[in-house]
């Protein structure tokens, strides 16, 4: 369905300045075919401002070394950097502490962890497990697979017909379930889940509850502690950091009590030819080499962010959804489908577009014509896909460097793409 949008929004990002911002970011410093660049695929992967890749080549240049177990001044000085860049991940998220923060190669990783160790632990045959209609395949995907090895049932939240989640029978669902894994916000339809609603259903029915914050952590404030999850997820690559670095939070009773995911160097207090004892946290699920310059850079995103305010990013980012929802209906009328809930306050700044005859896939090559970077595609949420009725979308997903004028870009290619179409 189309959406209209509807109710208030927010207050204006008093003194949010995308021009400054965009300064900081090189890449969107280029023309393409004489056009300027308008990238709104940041649903995907984010830019990265000039400040994080100063911060991970000033390590490679002058304090690169392997971290933790060096004694020389270069190894210290990494190791400094890589543990500093942890408690700046502890104090984006509100944790109680830093060694509840696990480094992990992304959100797919983090949630893997927690499939292999926790649900390896504690499911079985006759257990259930409670996901949505909205996930994406990383948390789908290593559910089934171990529910497949283990046995256990998968139970499904239904979605509305705007894309958000149906909890008329949340209670039903929760009843006897070990765990909700569920996303925080939905990457097709931008849909925010009610948090406070599904935890508490999900405490009242003894189950813990995992988080998919990829894509709510980079846009809005987090605070882990305040949520009551149990375990959260997100990924650097999606809030200005690089890619190659992710984040598992989990409460440290829970942590403790899992076995390792990974087993190697790093990870361990002692090995014997009899077996080994592992490390304590966060060592314990963090073996090998980790990614030491990521964790700088990621540490160096959370600092730009914390000096913008994640308060006035989801401001200005209700601000430009609210735009986009109005201008596009506006200009393109009935030929054009926006999934998702109609309020701006209701969602993030992702559209999942459908522009009448014409495939997601052909839309954005047309528009890379004008330089507007979207995404094509099923967006690794086929279930979804399948309840939407729709194969593919094209997803435009906007962050802190856009604003009005890209949404005028779009929708200004959105109708050479539809005209072209039409001859």
């Amino acid at each position: 369905m189309t959406t209209e949008p509807t109710g208030s929004v927010p207050p204006p990002a008093t003194g949010f300045d995308v021009a400054a911002i965009r300064k900081d970011f090189p890449i969107l410093d280029q023309l393409q075919d004489g056009k300027r660049l308008v990238f709104l695929d940041s649903a995907a992967s984010s830019q990265r401002p000039q400040q994080v890749i100063d911060a991970m080549a000033e390590l490679y240049q002058h304090s690169y070394a392997n971290v933790h177990r060096g004694v020389y001044r270069v190894a210290e000085r990494a190791t400094r950097e890589f543990e500093g860049a942890r408690v700046k991940v502890a104090e984006f998220i509100g944790a109680p502490s830093s060694d509840e923060v696990i480094f992990t190669k992304n959100a797919t990783e983090a949630i893997n962890l927690v499939a292999a160790s926790w649900g390896r632990t504690n499911l079985s045959s006759g257990d259930a497990i409670v996901l949505s209609l909205l996930e994406h395949h990383a948390n789908i995907v290593p559910w089934q697979m171990l529910a497949a090895e283990r046995g256990f049932e998968i139970r499904w939240i239904p979605v509305t017909g705007d894309g958000r989640l149906d909890l008329t029978d949340l209670d039903r669902l929760m009843d006897g379930a070990k765990l909700c894994s569920i996303t925080a916000m939905s990457n097709v339809t931008g849909a925010l889940t009610p948090m406070d609603t599904v935890i508490t259903a999900a405490r009242a029915a003894g189950a813990l509850t995992l988080v998919d914050a990829c894509q709510s952590v980079p846009h809005m404030p987090t605070d882990v502690v305040d949520m009551g999850a149990d375990f959260v997820a997100f990924s650097g690559h999606k809030m200005l950091g690089p890619t190659g670095i992710g984040v598992l939070w989990g409460r440290e009773a829970l942590l403790d009590a899992m076995p390792p995911f990974l087993g190697g160097g790093g990870m361990i207090l002692n090995v014997t030819t009899e077996g080994f004892i592992p490390d304590g946290l966060p060592a314990k699920f963090e073996a090998g080499t980790p990614p030491i310059a990521e964790a700088v850079g990621l540490g160096a995103a959370i600092d730009y962010l914390g000096d913008i305010g994640m308060d006035a990013i989801r401001r200005h980012e209700v601000e430009v959804t609210a735009y986009a929802l109005r201008k596009l209906t506006t200009d393109l009328g009935d030929s054009i489908t926006i999934h998702g809930p109609a309020e701006p306050s209701a969602r993030g700044a992702v559209l999942s577009i459908v522009l009448d005859g014409v495939h997601a896939h052909d839309v954005s090559q047309v528009l890379d014509e004008d330089a507007v970077c979207i995404r094509p595609g099923h967006h690794c949420a086929k279930p979804l896909m399948r309840e939407l009725g729709v194969t593919a979308t094209a997803r435009a997903s906007f962050y802190l460097y856009n604003d009005d004028d890209d949404v005028d870009a779009l929708s200004d290619a959105l109708i050479k793409a539809r005209d072209f179409f039409a001859i």
